[in-house]
């Protein structure tokens, strides 16, 4: 679903979002991966977890992220709205080595098995909710 009418206020919560490095990073993993959970945004991040939830919290009340929850996991997604806007924001930091670095540090840690996404449990209950890859 496309944003059919980009007003002013919502565009600022976006640009907002992308005023903090910390949300970039996690907007940017949650983007490249379709979904992520705030263990492995620790993880991957090297975050706290009291750090990650407040970022997750304001992108979630900004209207950027949805959040399922599973067991003890949440996992978070890019809301559709707001999916080309991103996409095209990321299309600029594409070669930011911070950015990469978190995405191999992401590669590293899941062809290890040891993130939460790598969880059988995890995969079949993403694959009931369609959030596989």
């Amino acid at each position: 679903m496309r944003l059919k009418h980009f007003s002013v206020a919502y565009g600022l919560q976006i640009f907002k979002s992308f005023s903090d490095e910390a949300r970039i990073r996690i907007l940017f993993l949650i983007f490249q991966n379709k979904h992520m959970c705030i263990s492995d945004l620790e993880h991957i991040l090297d975050f706290t977890q009291t750090k990650t939830s407040r970022h997750l919290s304001y992108l979630k009340n900004s209207g950027i992220v949805n959040a399922k929850k599973f067991d003890q996991w949440v996992f978070y997604t890019i809301k559709d709205e707001v999916l080309e806007i991103l996409s095209q924001m990321f299309k600029f930091l594409n070669k930011d080595q911070m950015l990469l670095k978190d995405a191999e540090t992401f590669r590293i840690l899941f062809s290890n098995r040891e993130l939460a996404l790598n969880k059988p449990e995890v995969q079949k209950w993403m694959a009931q909710q369609n959030l596989s890859k």
